[in-house]
């Protein structure tokens, strides 16, 4: 017993050795190119370095990290490609996870799961007022969504790599969900993400697998529209989680 006790607690420091210093990146606090070596990391965060040695595998796993021949690690910088391409991976791997629940069978009582979160998004009030109160509740609904939408696959296979997919925080379904509140353009996307939500679990219902897999595949580059609104609007694109880590084109 005390072994495993031993154990809990050691994944417990590392858990949060890692959560800790995926906030200094995101925030900017360490920014793009900056070396870490476990010493360095273990002064900052006052722990020791078995924990932080863990963490910075795990996030250099995640894609935050890069290693460095030399030793140690930088913290990447992403270009707009970069991301393109990370979303254009999560939408794929979506899609097939839309497709498996579409041509495998969602049971009635999971299918009601998903209308039921999709009632409750459509019952928010103050969206297109940019409500942030709203907005939060809305990154709470679609979350669970897409969490809702993966388990239908019924593969935990497929669930292991949408988890990877999902780890940068610009993939992640709801990564430009917080910067649509600053945007004019709000309304419109809020609106055309929800009609995508609807016919994504009609589809699923309908048993039609590659309608299903297209929806799923085309809502997720909505995520790459956003950024490109943001990009145009200063106080939305620094509510980008790891907007600091994105070198933007000259334009």
């Amino acid at each position: 017993m005390a072994g495993e006790g031993d154990h809990e607690r050691a994944v417990s420091h590392t858990v949060k050795a890692q959560l800790a210093l995926r906030d200094l990146i995101l925030s900017g606090a360490l920014p793009q190119g900056e070396r870490l070596s476990e010493l360095s990391v273990v002064e900052r965060l006052g722990v020791s370095r078995t924990p932080v040695r863990m963490a910075l595998v795990r996030l250099e796993e995640e894609g935050l990290l890069e290693a460095i021949p030399s030793g140690g690690f930088a913290v990447r910088a992403f270009s707009e490609s970069d991301i393109d391409d990370a979303i254009e991976i999560r939408g794929a791997l979506e899609g097939l996870a839309a497709r498996f629940a579409a041509e495998r069978g969602a049971s009635r009582g999971r299918l009601a799961e998903l209308k039921d979160c999709l009632a409750e998004i459509d019952d928010l009030a103050g969206l297109s007022e940019g409500s942030e109160e709203s907005f939060s509740d809305y990154v709470r609904l679609n979350a669970r969504f897409h969490a809702l939408l993966h388990a239908l696959s019924d593969s935990p296979a497929l669930m292991r790599q949408i988890d990877r997919a999902c780890a940068l925080p610009f993939a992640s379904p709801s990564g430009f969900v917080a910067a649509q509140a600053r945007l004019p353009q709000s309304r419109f996307i809020l609106t055309l993400a929800q009609d995508q939500h609807h016919c994504l679990v009609e589809a699923i219902e309908n048993r039609e697998g590659e309608r299903a897999d297209a929806l799923a595949r085309e809502h997720a580059r909505l995520a790459r529209r956003n950024l490109r609104f943001a990009f145009q609007n200063q106080s939305a694109f620094d509510l980008v989680a790891g907007s600091a880590l994105i070198k933007r084109r000259a334009r």
